[in-house]
Order: structure tokens, then C-alpha cells, then sequence
């Protein structure tokens, strides 16, 4: 069970190793915040040997981990009325993440963790960063932002302007469902900004699974994408922070 601390104003949980440290983990939330799962994940990854930090982004604009699990609970309410009921106040909560100043305050906020990691004894520079779906978008943004991250898996994530990949210096390993219409349009034009970027990028696309494939509290969840997608991380995590 990792804890709670603050890192110059942002609130992260922090869960680490029994044993010798891999390497520091950036492990960011999806849209929902820092809930219990997010927190469940970071557990998962410090017990492979990562020291890991979860940063709560999006309490600043009233997704508080209460509130997002409040959120998620309504999203995947059974009673079509009541899902619909709760859609304004949704919309309302989420549309502070449109703003250009929180997409520049959360890359500061998550910069802040990679200030942090490179501090820790054990960790000697090894830094990645992943996340899902919110998450997935914003592990794109910090390894375009931060050349210190030396290895990114977004789940689910949306890609940067090409501008922004050209700036990415780390290997990058980009899950999918292939039941994600938005982003597997996008990805064909995702792999060629890459490959004319020099970046180190590979995209694992699980047939069949849709987005957020990975949460096991939602109604996306697919067993078995998700029983192959975790072990495939650690090894591309594993290899790079060696």
C-alpha cells in the first residue's frame, strides 16, 4: 500500500518497492482521476520493482478523486435515465480540460513528479511514464515535453501534434483496442508522423477490445487484452529502464 504526499502543490500517490528499485514510474490517471483503480495499478507496477508516482491533475478543476468515481459510477449507470440525468453535470466538470492554460499546467504538474523520481535514491535517472486513455494523452505530452523520461506507454491515448512527436527523444510503446474508432483512424498518420520524427514508436492493437479496455471497474473491460497487455508493458519497461 503506497500513500498520499504533496510534491509542490500536487497531491500524488506514491507506492514503492519491497526490494531493489527498478526504476521511477510516472503512472497517470484516466479522466476519472485518481481513484481507487488508478491507485490499485500503481500498487501493481511497485510490486514489480518500480518506485511509482500517480499525480492527481485534474482536482484542480473539481475532478476530485470522490467526484471522479462518483462520475464513473454514473457513466456506466445501468438506467439509461439516470446515466442521462448526470450528463450535464459531467460535461460541465470536464469541460475545464479544454483549456490550453490546464494542458500547460498539467505537463508543470507532471514535470514536477519527474522532478521528484530523479531525486529518489535507487532510481538513478530511470524514469518512464504511462497512463490511460487521459492518461495515455498526457504520457504522449510528457515525453514530448521532458527528454529526462527515457521510455512512455500510453494506453489509449490521443498523439501530439506533429510538432510536439518531433521533440520526443524515448522509445514509446502505444497500446490500442481496436474497437476505438477515433484513435485507430488516427493511428496510421500517428505511426508515419513517428517514423518521419526518428521516434522509437510501436502500437499494439488488441482485436476486439475497445477503448479503456484495461479497467477492470468498467464496462469496457476486456480480460483477456487486458491479461497480455500488462505483462507486454513490463517487458518494454523492464528492457528500456535497464
Amino acid at each position: 500500500m503506497g500513500q498520499l504526499i504533496d510534491i509542490d502543490g500536487v497531491s500524488a500517490y506514491r507506492a514503492e518497492p519491497t526490494g531493489a528499485i527498478r526504476g521511477g514510474l510516472i503512472v497517470i490517471h484516466e479522466i476519472w482521476g485518481l481513484v481507487d483503480h488508478i491507485t490499485h495499478v500503481a500498487d501493481r507496477f511497485a510490486a514489480e520493482g518500480y518506485l511509482v508516482l500517480a499525480p492527481d491533475i485534474l482536482s484542480v478543476i473539481g475532478v476530485t478523486p470522490a467526484v471522479g468515481a462518483e462520475l464513473h459510477a454514473l457513466q456506466t449507470e445501468p438506467d439509461e435515465a439516470k446515466r442521462l440525468a448526470g450528463q450535464p453535470r459531467l460535461r460541465e466538470l470536464f469541460s475545464g480540460m479544454n483549456s490550453p492554460d490546464f494542458a500547460a499546467g498539467a505537463v508543470a504538474s507532471l514535470m514536477k513528479a519527474v522532478d521528484y523520481l530523479e531525486a529518489q535514491p535507487g532510481v538513478d535517472g530511470r524514469i518512464a511514464v504511462t497512463g490511460f486513455c487521459f492518461g495515455g494523452t498526457y504520457s504522449f505530452a510528457l515525453v514530448a515535453a521532458d527528454p529526462r523520461v527515457r521510455a512512455a506507454v500510453p494506453w489509449y491515448g490521443s498523439a501530439p501534434a506533429a510538432e510536439d512527436i518531433s521533440r520526443i527523444t524515448a522509445p514509446v510503446l502505444a497500446i490500442y483496442g481496436s474497437v476505438d474508432e477515433r484513435l485507430m483512424a488516427a493511428l496510421p498518420d500517428v505511426t508515419a508522423a513517428m517514423a518521419d520524427a526518428g521516434v522509437d514508436f510501436t502500437a499494439k492493437v488488441y482485436e476486439g477490445a475497445k477503448h479503456a479496455f484495461f479497467n477492470d471497474t468498467g464496462s469496457n473491460y476486456h480480460r483477456d487484452a487486458a491479461a497480455d497487455a500488462w505483462p507486454l508493458a513490463l517487458s518494454f519497461l523492464k528492457k528500456e529502464l535497464a
